[in-house]
């Protein structure tokens, strides 16, 4: 059997697995006996080339069960991994419903053309406040990992929410459609954007879940250091609602059954 490496961002490790990924995710969502439910993101690794993690004894430790069965999770490590996955190893993105569903995103070899005068993002990995920005995906990113800031990261994984009529007009905006709790405060850190102009971020909340409600997902995931980013565009509602139907109502399903954070 193959061994495969994952990256798990929820909550954060590095996983050599027996799995492939569609069977992965649903393992990391449900577990063996469907007793469990819980989002799951996750990354495909290629070649890690030199790496300081200890991947000698993955041969001896990822092998099958007695009975034949595939070792499903052997945890290779569990603290900083991302700051020390090299960006070219890094595969393809595979979200996680809390019932099993597995999507499969492809990064793009390019970056959405982003206008908006007001961005809301959530970092997922390897801190995960809830931000709003005047920066773009890939200035945030920059900004985030900038070694000259007293605060920062050396890679993040962020997604861009919807914002709605509030990402042009923080304090009239209709805002009837967006599903978060704390509206009014949200909108008071847009405008405290707005009114600061030399001001390029201000935290929404600072111990947010890593969870998110994937309806929320505006362009995509993102993941980058201050030199290189990759983007993981999210479907459109077209395709969503057609191609990927069955993933898309799951989401949908799960959301509405839990409290939208």
């Amino acid at each position: 059997m193959s061994v495969y490496i994952y990256f798990s961002m929820i909550p954060e490790a590095l996983i050599a697995s027996m799995l492939p990924p569609l069977e992965f995710g649903t393992y990391l969502a449900v577990g063996t006996k469907k007793r469990t439910r819980g989002q799951a993101m996750f990354f495909s690794l290629g070649d890690l080339g030199k790496t300081p993690f200890n991947l000698r004894d993955i041969d001896s430790r990822c092998v099958p069960h007695p009975n034949g069965e595939p070792k499903r999770s052997v945890y290779l490590s569990v603290y900083r991994v991302l700051e020390r996955i090299p960006l070219s190893s890094i595969g393809n993105l595979f979200m996680t419903t809390p019932d099993g569903r597995v999507l499969e995103l492809e990064p793009s070899g390019g970056q959405p053309r982003h206008f908006l005068p007001y961005n809301l993002y959530q970092e997922i990995c390897p801190v995960h406040p809830r931000i709003v920005s005047t920066l773009d995906p890939k200035r945030f990113t920059r900004y985030i990992t900038d070694p000259g800031n007293p605060i920062h990261v050396p890679k993040i994984c962020f997604v861009d929410l919807r914002l709605g009529e509030l990402a042009s007009d923080p304090e009239n905006g209709n805002a009837n459609d967006l599903p978060y709790r704390a509206i009014n405060h949200l909108r008071d850190c847009l405008v405290e954007l707005r009114d600061n102009p030399g001001k390029g971020t201000k935290t929404v909340d600072r111990i947010h879940p890593q969870a998110f409600p994937y309806q929320t997902v505006a362009s995509g995931v993102y993941l980058g250091n201050s030199e290189d980013l990759l983007f993981y565009p999210f479907p459109s509602v077209e395709q969503l609602q057609s191609t990927y139907y069955e993933w898309w109502r799951s989401a949908s399903i799960m959301s509405d059954l839990a409290t939208v954070p």
